[in-house]
């Protein structure tokens, strides 16, 4: 592996760092890198793994672009929306560097698929935003002995680490071993995230793949860095490796990969659209709001602050986060529709309600989301 004349002037300022020089360039050029998602993480990732000359980058999205993904998607512009992220991503990255070998895998990874993606690459680095993939990457990362560079961004909070049991540290189990209860950790989606974070939490999981390449520095094996944008302060967590761990402890009993979507409690996906018996859509929401006389009541339950941002008219507010100390004040026996941004939390409030004894209440597919698209563009998107 050699470098030509303008690879040399490209990484200069690599090669005169003595920790790098040119035989750490070379390891760099020969090193191969999965990123898993072209998003918020990704991007700041898959930018500076290719600046500095990674010779293979693997992306794994399967989504479009979205204007919402502009505020701190870099890879991806204007020009972009609707587009394949995942094509978005490979044009940013040769126009960057012509010289980095990017491979597209336009698909959900999954237990079907993973080994196969994964097993490739050196390194994986894990940009998602969800414990399913989270879980699924780690898992299969273990079982092909390969680093796992983690991240996750909330609001204005990230954490990073290296899961690497080959390497003497945890996995992303000995952390988690359990994933929450569906609904309770808000996606991006439903519960932001400051533009910038993934920036900052993206380079810190960047570092860490080249000093692995590199074979330099202390690495977060064994650790978990977390970051706090708001008091602009980092903290670290030792790790260790758990000896019960299902899967790298001395006692393994996953040994292969699972149904991730049951693992963390969620629902298969339905077969057509509606098949969920516990949703409607946003078009018998209108026909149930157009029609006073079906007896059906439509609460908005998102948060005040989304309330302020944009709503449908005619909709009350009963904010979600005070479901479980108001819940009696709704009646039992009244039929509800439940409508929130994109339809998980109102699918959560119905499980909550069904709990309690209501027996007619049904969550609206889709949300705020669903009904800009099929039913009123003029509404504001969030």
């Amino acid at each position: 592996m050699s470098l030509n004349n303008d690879e040399i002037r490209r990484y200069s300022r690599h090669l005169i760092l003595p920790e790098v020089g040119l035989a750490g360039q070379k390891k760099i050029k020969a090193a191969s890198v999965l990123c898993v998602g072209a998003g918020g993480l990704g991007s700041p990732i898959a930018m500076y793994l290719a600046a500095a000359g990674i010779g293979k980058l693997g992306i794994v999205d399967f989504d479009t672009v979205d204007y919402s993904n502009l505020q701190r998607q870099i890879l991806h512009t204007d020009a972009d929306v609707g587009r394949s992220k995942a094509k978005s991503a490979r044009e940013t990255i040769q126009a960057l560097n012509p010289h980095t070998e990017v491979v597209l895998h336009e698909t959900t990874i999954n237990s079907g698929n993973a080994l196969e993606i994964i097993a490739p690459y050196d390194i994986v680095v894990d940009g998602t935003d969800n414990f399913p993939t989270r879980y699924l990457t780690n898992d299969a990362c273990v079982l092909l002995k390969k680093p796992n560079v983690y991240g996750s961004i909330f609001r204005f909070e990230g954490q990073a680490s290296v899961f690497a049991p080959h390497l003497g540290g945890p996995c992303y189990r000995c952390l988690y071993p359990e994933p929450p209860p569906p609904g309770l950790v808000p996606s991006c989606a439903e519960g932001g995230v400051l533009g910038v974070l993934p920036g900052i939490i993206g380079c810190i999981q960047t570092t860490e793949i080249f000093k692995l390449i590199l074979g330099k520095g202390a690495s977060l094996i064994g650790r978990l860095l977390l970051f706090n944008a708001l008091d602009m302060k980092f903290r670290e967590l030792k790790l260790r490796r758990d000896p019960q761990c299902p899967l790298c402890g001395e006692h393994p009993t996953v040994t292969g990969l699972i149904d991730y979507h049951q693992f963390c409690g969620l629902p298969a996906a339905p077969a057509q659209p509606g098949d969920n018996p516990d949703e409607v859509t946003v078009q018998e929401m209108k026909q149930a709001l157009d029609d006073p006389q079906r007896n059906i009541k439509v609460l908005d339950i998102r948060e005040e602050f989304e309330y302020e941002i944009s709503k449908v008219n005619g909709l009350p507010l009963f904010p979600h986060s005070q479901l479980r100390q108001r819940f009696t004040e709704l009646d039992p026996n009244q039929q509800y529709y439940l409508f929130c941004k994109i339809g998980n939390r109102s699918l959560a409030a119905v499980e909550f309600l069904r709990e309690q004894g209501f027996k007619y209440v049904k969550s609206v597919k889709g949300g705020l989301d669903a009904w800009c698209e099929e039913i009123d563009a003029k509404v504001p998107r969030y």
